[in-house]
């Protein structure tokens, strides 16, 4: 039995030692904490020795800890390499495809340097983009359609791994000749008299602008509901309203239109990462598409990478 999980073991041995945490350990593999946590217990009881000691938050090796790193993490490589080199031998690495779910604004923002550096390292591999809503993309996961979703999630299900990759701030945007524009500066009480212009209730956005204007018990009036940041960009420049937006979506364009602030004091930055389910396999290819996503392709001005735990 133990055996049959050697390699299981030594690989969540070999990352928490890599990484120096469990969480981020169980991060790398799209595993639990506890599950690593079980596996490392498992290997010491079975070699008999204590492999990690902690000091304060970080986990530090033992002398068996750091002998047996050095035995086990070039097998670790190899192993888990082996399906790529054997893909490579067969001329099979540029090939096959990729299902992925995501949402407009991240099809239209987030995306598209993804897919242009994917598409450049590896053009023989077909990329499925699915449009659709976070409810949507959670059905297509757990009834496997897709490989994975790019998106942001607050409240992450059971049965789902989430991975943050990006952080982006919280930005009020208003037409030019709007109140709002000629203050340097605006708070949570200056937006509050305003019509907002949100996305649908069931959507992340308007949940978390929700949450925050109920936790410091101000009112607020949303005048318009509409699908899409695009469609809301182009009526907030029409002066129909204000809105808050995660920062990434706004372009060159849009910055001659309208007037950002940055509302980050009140409202959380807004995570975009990798949704898998949990103990869903992942094909080579979409293993290399998520490696590829790197916070440096990010270039808007207010973003931030999610620095690892």
């Amino acid at each position: 039995m133990y055996k049959g999980n050697l390699l299981k073991h030594l690989r969540a041995f070999v990352q928490t030692a890599r990484l120096g945490s469990v969480s981020a350990a169980a991060d790398r593999l799209f595993l639990s904490q506890p599950s690593i946590s079980q596996q490392v217990k498992s290997l010491e009881q079975e070699l008999d020795h204590r492999l990690f000691e902690r000091q304060g938050p970080r986990l530090n090796l033992t002398p068996a800890g750091r002998t047996l790193l050095d035995m086990a993490a070039p097998l670790v490589d190899q192993l888990d390499a082996l399906p790529d080199e054997f893909d490579r031998v067969f001329g099979r690495l540029d090939s096959g495809e990729i299902r992925i779910a995501a949402g407009e604004s991240t099809i239209l923002h987030l995306l598209p340097s993804l897919i242009q550096r994917f598409r450049t390292r590896y053009p023989g591999i077909y990329v499925h983009l699915h449009n659709v809503t976070g409810a949507d993309g959670m059905g297509m996961l757990r009834s496997d359609q897709v490989d994975f979703a790019v998106g942001s999630m607050i409240d992450v299900p059971d049965d789902i791994r989430y991975r943050p990759i990006y952080s982006f701030r919280p930005v009020l945007i208003a037409s030019r000749d709007h109140p709002l524009a000629r203050r340097s500066q605006v708070s949570l009480a200056d937006i509050s008299p305003y019509g907002l212009i949100l996305p649908p209730q069931r959507l992340t956005t308007y949940t978390l602008i929700d949450r925050v204007f109920q936790k410091h018990r101000l009112p607020f009036r949303v005048t318009m509901e509409v699908g899409g940041w695009e469609v809301i960009k182009k009526y907030v420049a029409s002066g129909l309203g204000v809105s808050i937006v995660t920062s990434f979506c706004l372009t060159e364009t849009d910055r001659k239109l309208l007037v950002a602030h940055d509302v980050s004091q009140w409202f959380p930055e807004r995570t975009y990462g990798v949704v898998v389910r949990k103990g869903a396999y992942l094909t080579p290819q979409a293993r290399r598409f998520i490696d590829l996503m790197s916070p440096d392709l990010i270039t808007d001005p207010f973003a931030q990478p999610v620095q690892d735990a």
